[in-house]
């Protein structure tokens, strides 16, 4: 398939397919090229972009979905290691939940701090 029938099936934008291909996440050779050069991706190409997709998801960002998928390519992605990259997740989603929580509050406070008046705000004064 074409890199725009890929696009489709994958739900990646074309720059982004690109972009993996240049980073080596995705392979196409000389012998996967048509005769007016044009790369002719397979299905395999097409459900590792899936993969990324659905780590990402997750929330993990590229290069941590390119270590999870290089254990899965290695034959090492065991339910244990697999686990263990999962709570490292979570444990940094939770932390982030944490800070914006924070934050929440202390735009809150200042909020209600505020001068109920349509003039001058002071809520980021120094």
């Amino acid at each position: 398939m074409l890199i725009g029938e890929l696009s489709k099936r994958s739900g990646l934008t074309k720059d982004t397919i690109r972009f993996y291909e240049k980073q080596g996440y995705i392979k196409v050779g000389w012998r996967e090229r048509r005769v007016n050069n044009y790369k002719e991706y397979s299905e395999a190409v097409l459900r590792r972009l899936l993969l990324f997709r659905k780590i990402k998801a997750y929330g993990f960002s590229l290069n941590e979905a390119a270590e999870l998928i290089a254990l899965i390519d290695a034959g090492a992605a065991l339910c244990d290691t697999v686990a263990q990259v999962a709570h490292e997740r979570i444990e940094a989603i939770e932390e982030k939940i944490r800070e914006l929580t924070s934050l929440k509050a202390l735009l809150q406070s200042g909020i209600s701090s505020c001068p109920r008046r349509t003039d001058h705000c002071s809520l980021f004064d120094l």
